[in-house]
């Protein structure tokens, strides 16, 4: 008999790690990703040389299963600690907050999904319809907007809000920012990350997420928002000198507004299971790129157990 076919559209974190889970279970995957690069919102792409992180900012661990993969990326140099401490910039002045280790990547997030991902993705491919696919399940592995175009009453969908990174670039570094910054009250950036310490080679390279009133302002012309994030980092940072080169990224579904409750995942069973996943299916905590690794390995695993059972 022949091992039952899922297909996984969206090439992102969870759907590389709900991929993964139904191949160890002997599951046939085929990837289907509309960009021309996996990742999803943990995209690195190469600017002026060198990668920039203009997606998810870092990763954190709380989960075992996925601080075992976060401690082999690490020992194969995929990943690094980065910090535990960001300043905290607003109106009334300057502060520091510790939390948890935030793990940053040599080569940018990116090629940790790249670690995870099978070979034969099929890149710039758009799934119109789920008609047009004939596997026996069909997993969508992508913000809850993109998927509800897809399977508008599979569940209850989570709005989603935008944001555009901007990274600029200067000849050195001109900031007294360590690593990273969470800014309160700004009108228009919540966060800033020096993106050579992240990265450890010092590159003089800052990538700053807009707030989503800011975003939504520009997201058919997203290279207008440059103007006004590069004044905010001259207000917040103190910084004088002017950049040698900007980069604009348009998230118009950049991070959950709401989560899914308690569920893990969406798994809608019947002639033809049909999965969900991704970081808003976080029963513990707020959504993160842990998240959507486990939201997709859950799935996976429980995609495997229906298209197997059915296959009896």
């Amino acid at each position: 008999m022949a091992s039952p076919r899922v297909a996984v559209v969206g090439a992102g974190l969870s759907g590389a790690a709900c991929a993964q889970a139904l191949r160890e279970r002997g599951v046939v995957v085929e990837m289907f990703e509309r960009g021309r690069a996996p990742g999803g919102r943990m995209a690195s792409p190469s600017v002026q040389g060198r990668r920039v992180d203009v997606g998810a900012a870092y990763f954190t661990v709380k989960d075992p299963g996925f601080g075992a993969v976060a401690d082999d990326w690490v020992e194969r140099g995929l990943a690094r600690p980065w910090t535990d401490t960001f300043d905290v910039l607003a109106r009334d002045g300057r502060d520091a907050t510790s939390g948890p280790v935030r793990y940053a990547t040599p080569d940018g997030l990116r090629s940790l999904v790249r670690d995870l991902l099978p070979d034969g993705i099929r890149f710039e491919t758009e799934v119109d319809a789920l008609d047009d696919l004939d596997h026996d399940a069909v997993v969508l592995a992508m913000p809850d907007p993109q998927a509800a175009r897809l399977a508008p009453d599979a569940c209850a969908w989570v709005p989603y809000d935008p944001v555009i990174a901007v990274a600029v670039g200067w000849g050195q570094r001109c900031w007294s920012l360590a690593d990273a910054a969470f800014v309160n009250d700004d009108p228009d950036v919540s966060f800033i990350a020096d993106d050579g310490a992240r990265r450890g080679d010092g590159a003089a390279v800052l990538v700053a997420h807009t707030t989503a009133s800011r975003a939504r302002r520009h997201l058919d012309e997203p290279a207008d928002a440059v103007a006004p994030v590069q004044e905010a980092l001259r207000r917040l940072l103190d910084i004088t000198a002017e950049p040698a080169w900007t980069h604009v990224h348009r998230w118009t579904f950049a991070k959950p507004a709401d989560t899914h409750g308690d569920a893990a995942f969406a798994l809608i069973t019947g002639d033809r299971p049909l999965g969900v996943c991704g970081d808003a299916w976080c029963p513990s905590g707020a959504p993160r790129v842990e998240s959507a690794w486990l939201s997709g390995r859950r799935l996976g695993a429980a995609v495997a157990d229906a298209v197997k059972g059915s296959s009896r």
